[in-house]
C-alpha cells in the first residue's frame, strides 16, 4: 500500500507540473496576441431585446489603419480603423456578435455625425445613346460601387434603424441607407426557374445578394418607395405583385410610399388637403389590398416637392383617406447632402436629406462627388454598440437628448 501510495503521489506531482506549464504557456500566448501593456477593444454581443440576424461567416471590416480626423470637409482622409478584431470574443466571425470598442481616443467614434442616405432610380445592363443621363446606372457600375463603399468602411442599415438611431454596425464603421424610388424592374424583379420564383441576378437586389455572399457584414438592406397606381408594372417580371413584395420583404428590405400618381406637391392643383391625403392615403389603401398588414411608415417626396402652402405640410406626415390612416415617420427629399442622424438637434423628420447616386453623367453633389468629402471628421463613426451614443465632448450640444430613447450617452 505504501509503495502504491508513493506512485500515486508521484503521478499527482507530474500532473501538477503539466497543468502549471499549460497555464504559463497560455498566459504568454495571450500576451503575444494582445500586447502585454496595450489596452485592446472590448467586444460583446449586441444588447437589446430585438433579435439581429447576423451571417454565419461574416468577414471583418477592412477600413485602413491610423486615421487622422480632419476639420476640412474637402480633405480625403481614410475611414476610421475598426481595429484588429480577430483576437477578441464577439468579433464578426462569431455568429451573433458585434465588435464594440471603448478605446474612444484611439478610433474617435462620433455618433452624432452625418449619415448618407443614397437615392437610386434606374438600373440597366449597358448604356445606349438615348439613355437618361442623371438617374440611370449599370449593374456593373453598381457592383463596383458596393465594393468601393465596403472598402471605405460603410455598412448598410435599414430606414427603421436610421429613424430610431439603432445603429448596429461594427465599431469604426459608418452607417449608410440605400433608397430606391419608383419600383422599376432594374431595381428588383423575379424570374422563374423550374417552377420556382427567384430574384433576377440582373437587378440591383440580385447584385446585392451576390455581394452579400462575399461580404455578409456589409448588410443586405434598403427601402423601396413605390407608386401603387403602377400596379403590375411595379418590379415588372414574374410573379404577382404580392409575391414580389413578400420575397423582397423576406430578404430584409423595406417598402415605403412614393404617392399614388407620383404627385408633384408644389403644383397648384395639388395644394389642397383633399388632394394631398388622397395621394398618400390611396397609396396606403392599395398596399393593404395587395398585402394585408403592410404599412408604409416612410415617404420619398416625388421631385422632392412640398406644398407651397406651409400650413398643408403636416398632411404629408399624417392624414386619412377613405377611412385609411397614414403616418410617415420620415419624409425624404431629393436632396444633395448627407443627413444628420435622428438624434441630432438639427434633424427634421419631415424633410430628410438624400444624396443621389451617380448616373450616366456625374454631377455636383452626387455620391461620387461626395465620397471624398465624407471624411471621418464629419461622418457618423460607430462604437459598435447600438445601446450607447458616443460623441466627442465638444459635440455634446449637437445631441438631442430627448430622442435618446433609453440609450446611454457617453462623451470622451
Amino acid at each position: 500500500m505504501k509503495i502504491r501510495g508513493k506512485l500515486i503521489l508521484s503521478a499527482i506531482g507530474i500532473m501538477a507540473l503539466i497543468i502549471v506549464y499549460i497555464i504559463v504557456m497560455a498566459v504568454l500566448s495571450d500576451k503575444n496576441l494582445t500586447g502585454e501593456n496595450t489596452p485592446g477593444p472590448v467586444a460583446t454581443v449586441t444588447p437589446g431585446s430585438t433579435p439581429v440576424q447576423t451571417p454565419a461567416n461574416p468577414e471583418p471590416p477592412s477600413p485602413s489603419d491610423n486615421p487622422v480626423p480632419s476639420d476640412n470637409p474637402d480633405a480625403t482622409d481614410n475611414p476610421t480603423d475598426p481595429g484588429n478584431q480577430d483576437n477578441y470574443p464577439g468579433r464578426p466571425g462569431n455568429p451573433g456578435g458585434l465588435v464594440i470598442r471603448t478605446d474612444y481616443e484611439v478610433f474617435k467614434p462620433n455618433e452624432v455625425g452625418e449619415i448618407p442616405i443614397v437615392m437610386f432610380h434606374n438600373f440597366i445592363e449597358a448604356y445606349e445613346e438615348k439613355t437618361e443621363k442623371e438617374f440611370t446606372t449599370t449593374f456593373a457600375e453598381f457592383e463596383q460601387l458596393l465594393e468601393t463603399l465596403y472598402n471605405e468602411g460603410y455598412r448598410l442599415i435599414s430606414m427603421a434603424d436610421f429613424i430610431d438611431c439603432n445603429i448596429s454596425v461594427p465599431a469604426g464603421c459608418k452607417p449608410m441607407v440605400f433608397t430606391f424610388d419608383d419600383g422599376t424592374p432594374g431595381q428588383f424583379n423575379l424570374i422563374e426557374e423550374n417552377g420556382t420564383l427567384k430574384v433576377n441576378p440582373k437587378s440591383a437586389v440580385g447584385v446585392m445578394v451576390e455581394f452579400s455572399k462575399k461580404h455578409p457584414d456589409f448588410g443586405l438592406r434598403g427601402i423601396f418607395y413605390v407608386n401603387m397606381d403602377r400596379g403590375n408594372e411595379t418590379f415588372k417580371g414574374q410573379g404577382t405583385l404580392r409575391e414580389r413584395f413578400e420575397i423582397l420583404l423576406s430578404l430584409g428590405f423595406e417598402l415605403g410610399t412614393h404617392t399614388w400618381g407620383h404627385v408633384d406637391f408644389s403644383d397648384a392643383k395639388n395644394n389642397n388637403a383633399e388632394r394631398i391625403q388622397e395621394a398618400i392615403g390611396k397609396n396606403q389603401e392599395k398596399a393593404e389590398e395587395i398585402l394585408p398588414g403592410l404599412r408604409f411608415y416612410s415617404m420619398a417626396l416625388p421631385f422632392g416637392s412640398q406644398p407651397v402652402n406651409k400650413d398643408l405640410r403636416p398632411l404629408l406626415v399624417r392624414g386619412v383617406y377613405n377611412n385609411t390612416e397614414y403616418y410617415n415617420e420620415s419624409i425624404l427629399a431629393v436632396g444633395a447632402n448627407p443627413s444628420v442622424p435622428s438624434i441630432s438637434v438639427k434633424y427634421k423628420s419631415d424633410y430628410v436629406s438624400r444624396i443621389r447616386a451617380q448616373g450616366r453623367v456625374p454631377v455636383d453633389c452626387d455620391l461620387t462627388w461626395w465620397l471624398p468629402r465624407m471624411t471621418s471628421s464629419r461622418m457618423f463613426i460607430s462604437d459598435g454598440d447600438p445601446s450607447t451614443i458616443v460623441v466627442p465632448e465638444e459635440k455634446l450640444d449637437e445631441v438631442n437628448q430627448d430622442r435618446l430613447g433609453g440609450k446611454k450617452l457617453i462623451t470622451y
